[in-house]
């Protein structure tokens, strides 16, 4: 019976839009069967699938980057204190410059090109995986480093075997708010100054006032990003803490 409640609660929120869409009876707030016309009619015109595939690469590709170099930043944070001590400051700085700043700036500096929209997106995550990368750095056991001392492991031995298996979950944690957080951002980059992606789509529907076609993009590319979260991202996080697992 609880698997059924997903169900129960999905199957209830459209009875409820459905109603409130029929006692409104306004364009601007369509029904649930408006909603998924437009979006067969888009899927079926190639135009859906074309815009989300744009998107999704966006979003692969600056979450790989940032999650690189976030790693690697927080890593070396958590690890060195001279390093942390000349890095820190610039870490909250960025953490607390708003997300729409950055990509302007990138547009400008950069120009309304494919490279400076990644950028945009990458700087405004690597921020928050450094610094869970760090707190993650920070708790490494001692032991452990003492163990890989005492057996003579090289440098990349310690960072296969004793560092990076305890920083998974850490790794694990910033990939899911990463990838939450990076597609977002992926849309108000496509919707300021991209021509294509299910951002711009969102814009011209915006223009036209057709809330049908926004939620018929919307609700597309949120099914995408949920089956990478139920098919990759949640088997990636229960593999990176299955250390914590009650004994059977």
């Amino acid at each position: 019976m609880p698997r059924l409640y997903p169900l129960i609660s999905i199957f209830g929120f459209m009875v409820l839009w459905a109603l409130v869409a029929h006692l409104v009876n306004d364009p601007l707030f369509p029904t649930p069967v408006a909603v998924w016309t437009t979006l067969v009619s888009e899927f079926q015109s190639g135009e859906l699938m074309r815009h989300l595939l744009i998107t999704l690469w966006r979003v692969i590709a600056s979450f790989v980057i940032a999650m690189f170099i976030g790693t690697a930043i927080g890593l070396v944070m958590g690890r060195n204190s001279v390093a942390n001590g000349l890095f820190d400051p610039w870490l909250v700085f960025f953490l607390n410059v708003p997300a729409l700043v950055i990509i302007f700036l990138c547009y400008i500096w950069g120009g309304l090109t494919e490279f400076a929209a990644i950028l945009a997106v990458v700087i405004n995550k690597i921020p928050n995986v450094a610094v869970m990368l760090r707190e993650g750095a920070r708790s490494l056991s001692a032991e452990l480093e003492e163990m890989a001392e005492s057996f003579r492991y090289s440098t990349w031995q310690r960072y296969q075997h004793v560092v990076l298996p305890q920083l998974q979950p850490f790794i694990a944690a910033a990939g899911r708010s990463g990838l939450s957080l990076i597609w977002k951002i992926v849309l108000v980059v496509e919707f300021i100054g991209r021509s294509d992606g299910i951002g711009f789509q969102l814009h011209t529907y915006f223009q036209l006032f057709d809330v049908a076609g926004i939620f018929a993009y919307s609700v597309a590319f949120i099914a995408v990003m949920l089956v990478i979260e139920v098919l990759l991202i949640q088997p990636w996080e229960r593999y990176a803490t299955r250390w914590r697992a009650e004994p059977a």
